[in-house]
């Protein structure tokens, strides 16, 4: 019903910088917000940043001054520009749209993408 589909992840050397991209489509009336969480191996997975419909962040110190979110609400798309990237940033990237509206149903439901693979390695 409601699909996230994420791009923009690979292999980058440490210093470098990628561009994440998520998409939701289908049946959507409203998201609230929009984020990004990570995992990496034998990790809990963690918030990395979000961004609500209305424009207001939040984000994990461990990337503050270096990653950036962004939201296009007109295309349901949201962005995660990551800048001087770590090693210890190397991690499966989800996204995750919460406080999803469906038309024609009283739900509010959170989906979450497939998962794109990000390293940071030299």
């Amino acid at each position: 019903q409601v699909q996230l589909v994420e791009s923009g992840g690979g292999l980058v050397q440490p210093g470098g910088s990628l561009r994440l991209s998520c998409a939701a489509s289908g049946s959507i009336f409203s998201i609230y917000a929009m984020g990004w969480y990570r995992q990496a191996p034998g990790k809990q997975r963690e918030l990395v940043a979000a961004i609500t419909k209305g424009g207001i962040t939040n984000y994990a110190d461990s990337v503050k001054g270096r990653f950036t979110i962004s939201r296009d609400n007109a295309k349901n798309t949201v962005y995660l520009q990551m800048n001087t990237l770590k090693p210890e940033d190397t991690a499966v990237y989800y996204c995750n749209a919460g406080g999803v509206v469906v038309p024609g149903t009283p739900e509010i439901d959170d989906y979450w993408g497939q998962g794109t693979q990000v390293t940071v390695s030299s």
